[in-house]
């Protein structure tokens, strides 16, 4: 029996099942929103939210902690300290959503899309990696 028994284990070993999360959450803190199956959303934000409300510390000891979690991926802690976590910083918890996708895969997985609740917003630092800051800041030129 599975009583109180809290892992989803997605069909993978430990150590893979692991790799793949933080995969996830170095993602949605790149791109501030990811498609995936509902299954693994919802084991990623498990992750996404212990490490925002770790993040929020603000300590050394927090830092070396999400580094280790993330696998060291330092451009994803970086942004998790000085963009994330202190947008979230009046919030006490809830950070992420789940939003259900009507379609499903071709195994016919439902599909999910998890994202933060509340997107930093202004500045280049809240654009996704994607998006240049040269395109923010184009301007229609103006004659004269």
């Amino acid at each position: 029996m599975r009583h109180r028994k809290r892992t989803a284990k997605l069909g993978r070993k430990s150590e893979h099942r692991n790799r793949m999360l933080a995969s996830l959450v170095c993602s949605l803190i790149r791109h501030n929103r990811i498609t995936t199956t509902l299954a693994k959303a919802k084991a990623a934000r498990s992750l996404a939210e212990k490490l925002v409300t770790l993040c929020k510390k603000g300590t050394l000891h927090a830092r070396r902690l999400a580094s280790a979690r993330l696998y060291q991926d330092e451009d994803a802690c970086r942004v998790l300290f000085k963009q994330i976590a202190p947008h979230f910083k009046n919030r006490p918890g809830g950070y992420t959503r789940i939003i259900r996708l009507g379609q499903r895969r071709g195994d016919a997985a439902q599909m999910a899309i998890l994202e933060w609740v509340e997107l930093p917003t202004g500045g280049a630092e809240a654009q996704p990696a994607g998006a240049t800051a040269a395109a923010a800041t184009t301007e229609p030129a103006t004659k004269a």
